[in-house]
């Protein structure tokens, strides 16, 4: 039986540092789905078909690695699915402290669905989207932050 989890967020834009959380996740799982959470009352930086092609450049050629998104609560989407687990990344002790506190409440959502946190290796905890986002919105290179190969859409949002 394939173990597959369900790594969620906003990924505006998916980063070296999320790609570091899912390699290390592929070393837990069979399969893990980057799942690109879709809010409605929420304007991001990309648009969501954007946020989907810089998550298919970053993860293709990764083997159980897929990506889709989705406009539900996140356990939905795991239900409907079948998935079990929920991956999550921290940089720092505020993202750990948020992040347990969703894994709470998923946790009184759907107490069948497990949350794993994982530290970001040191070297990328110093990425997040919105300093990837400062850096283009000033005309800057973030090619020290994007995985390998990722093209971004010729944006310039200031």
């Amino acid at each position: 039986m394939k173990r597959t989890a369900l790594f969620p967020g906003s990924f505006d834009p998916f980063t070296s540092g999320h790609l570091n959380i899912l390699l290390r996740a592929l070393t837990m799982f069979d399969e893990v789905v980057v799942a690109i959470g879709i809010n409605q009352s929420k304007k991001g930086y990309f648009g969501e078909d954007e946020k989907e092609d810089i998550a298919r450049q970053s993860v293709r050629g990764i083997e159980g690695a897929s990506v889709i998104s989705y406009d539900c609560l996140t356990v939905e989407i795991c239900r409907k699915m079948g998935i079990r687990h929920i991956v999550r990344g921290v940089r720092n002790m505020i993202d750990y402290e948020n992040e347990r506190a969703i894994a709470d409440a998923n946790r009184k959502l759907a107490p069948e669905i497990e949350t794993i946190i994982i530290p970001t290796s040191q070297e990328f905890a110093h990425i997040s989207s919105s300093a990837v986002r400062d850096i283009l919105t000033h005309n800057g290179d973030t090619s020290l932050f994007l995985p390998e190969g990722v093209v971004l859409p010729n944006v310039n949002k200031k």
